[in-house]
């Protein structure tokens, strides 16, 4: 890792085929998305190289922010990376608040099995230079995707009983 990328890791109670049925599939994504009382009412996601990956969060205070980004890479069960630098189809994104909003970013999101029925979950961010990962710090990445990723495991434990 370099000083243009912020990692996350957890250890989520479940097996890895259901965190990835959690992680990519659009009505289960909806319930970990955004960290609560946050919610993320719209959510699409093209499974494939150049499918969409679309959210749109919400909040109780009025908040709202969507992000349109570009699936760049998927191997089933273990890997999905994406950018709010591309749009669908691998066409550029806007800069503005239905694009990347000004920060782009990649996304790699890992799983590997972790023993007894436990998955390993890891998520990084890399951006363009130091100066936007530590934007995207003081946003508050490491407790917002924190909690986003403790909200994944509670929605593929669920699944898995």
């Amino acid at each position: 890792m370099s000083e243009t990328d912020l990692v996350l890791e957890r250890i989520l109670d479940a097996p890895r085929d259901i965190v990835w049925t959690a992680l990519t599939t659009p009505e289960h994504i909806r319930k970990w998305w955004a960290p609560r009382p946050y919610q993320t009412p719209e959510f699409e996601l093209d499974l494939r190289p150049g499918g969409r990956f679309y959210n749109k969060m919400t909040g109780p205070d009025g908040f709202e922010a969507v992000g349109n980004g570009c699936v760049l890479d998927v191997t089933e069960g273990e890997r999905l990376v994406w950018t709010s630098a591309l749009g669908p189809g691998w066409r550029p994104n806007d800069l503005g608040p239905e694009g990347c909003g000004a920060l782009a970013f990649t996304a790699i999101m890992t799983l590997a099995d972790a023993g007894e029925g436990k998955t390993l979950y890891r998520a990084v961010a890399m951006h363009r230079n130091p100066a936007d990962a530590e934007t995207h710090s003081k946003m508050g990445f490491h407790d917002g995707w924190g909690t986003c990723a403790d909200q994944l495991g509670e929605v593929a434990a669920e699944l898995a009983r």
